[in-house]
């Protein structure tokens, strides 16, 4: 038989535990995943690093695949911004944020993977940008922005969606088409997709793809998957013709590859 006291303590360490429960189990949201891309592409704009809450103690800025200052990077950099689009993933708490900066002093396409610790996206523990320059890739950032613009990257309806397994696998598969003679054809390609790889478009995205040959795996990959907008992007290094930075986003709709983007800074 509990006393009053016994009972007083025992609400109390059972609110505690719900309490617990409830922090432990965070969610990581969209809305919370947006807002926190949304002040990264504020602070390029302004080239002002203040309104970003980064983390106190596990935060880590990565440029060109590479560990660097934050306050000498690009994002040190204000730039205009003609073209922003963000997607997020609530499973990895990461959104990608894409940027094209083609009319100021100068050009920029930018590909960004924020990560968030805990569940937590008021806090902001990784930025991971792969920012292409004059000298890049195919690099013509008003040709990019002429492409890309006219695209749709709207929301998809449920029956046009695809799960994040196979959002990971197409976007594996892509990358592994240079060591993988069978890769390409694994490959669910829409027959109107369109492949912008820096100023090269290439319509339908399907045709001219490359069918092994390198030894070298394209490494160190990480994703940002978002079912609602059926998008995979992948930061990695194309080791399969030499270590370079890279970004690759693929659009699947209805089960087929509708776009995709590559951005590829050489070293």
């Amino acid at each position: 038989m509990f006393g009053p006291s016994t009972r007083g303590v025992t609400a109390a360490l059972s609110i505690l535990a719900i309490t617990t429960t409830v922090v432990v189990s965070a969610e990581c949201t969209r809305e919370g995943l947006l807002a926190a891309a949304n002040s990264y592409i504020a602070a390029q704009t302004s080239g002002s690093i203040d309104g970003l809450k980064l983390s106190a103690t596990n935060f880590t800025y990565q440029l060109n695949n590479k560990v660097a200052d934050i306050k000498t990077g690009v994002l040190s950099q204000p730039l205009k911004i003609d073209l922003n689009r963000s997607t997020a993933d609530t499973v990895a708490c990461a959104s990608y944020t894409m940027l094209i900066s083609a009319s100021g002093s100068k050009p920029y396409v930018i590909s960004t993977q924020i990560r968030h610790p805990d569940n937590d996206t008021g806090t902001i523990s990784l930025i991971d940008t792969v920012a292409a320059t004059t000298g890049a890739l195919f690099f013509n950032a008003p040709k990019t922005l002429g492409y890309i613009q006219k695209e749709n990257w709207g929301t998809l309806e449920e029956g046009q969606r695809v799960d994040r397994q196979e959002l990971k696998r197409v976007g594996d598969a892509y990358l592994d088409m240079w060591t993988d003679a069978k890769a390409a054809d694994s490959i669910p390609w829409g027959t109107d997709c369109e492949r912008v790889e820096g100023s090269q478009l290439t319509r339908p995205c399907g045709a001219t793809l490359p069918r092994g040959g390198s030894q070298r795996p394209n490494g160190n990959r990480r994703y940002v998957i978002d079912e609602t907008v059926g998008s995979v992007d992948v930061l990695c290094s194309f080791d399969s013709l030499g270590n370079m930075p890279d970004s690759h986003e693929v659009r699947v709709e209805g089960g087929k590859v509708k776009y995709v983007h590559t951005v590829t800074v050489l070293q």
